[in-house]
């Protein structure tokens, strides 16, 4: 996926079970942060760093959404455990990880194994590609893209 590219409409559930579509976003940026285990060490500081600053990027106009290959079920329950305050998405089938591009061969204890990446996607009002952050470090990355979103 490139920057400046229109990204493609996709389907999902929400940790609701409600059936979600990029395209419900549209006219807003989204931050669409991929994660590799709800209720995780670093996937809970990455977690609750969007929920901390959830006010300030809603006040710049962003939708936030949170994705990883968990089902709807384990999203609510890591939503609920953090009073999450935006959407999980659950990408069971993983249509969206391989959409992306974030599904890579990690070494888990020696042994090769599929995970996602850890990655975030900023996609602008019109739904092209403004940003990717790669290889994201929880610690702190919601206030870096908060100021990616207000520096666009």
């Amino acid at each position: 996926m490139e920057l400046h590219e229109k990204v493609a409409d996709f389907t999902i559930q929400d940790d609701q079970e409600n059936t979600v579509h990029l395209s419900d976003f549209a006219g807003k940026p989204v931050i669409l942060f991929f994660y590799p285990r709800a209720d995780t060490p670093g996937c809970t500081i990455e977690a609750c760093g969007f929920r901390d600053t959830f006010t300030k990027l809603q006040q710049a106009g962003a939708v936030v959404l949170g994705i990883s290959r968990d089902t709807p079920k384990a999203q609510k329950k890591f939503k609920e455990k953090y009073d999450l305050n935006y959407p999980l998405l659950a990408d069971v089938d993983e249509k969206v990880v391989k959409q992306f591009g974030v599904l890579k061969e990690k070494n888990m204890y020696g042994k090769k194994v599929m995970g996602i990446e850890r990655t975030t996607f900023l996609i602008g009002p019109d739904q092209t590609l403004l940003k990717i952050f790669p290889k994201v470090k929880p610690e702190g990355h919601a206030e870096e893209v908060l100021a990616a979103i207000q520096g666009s």
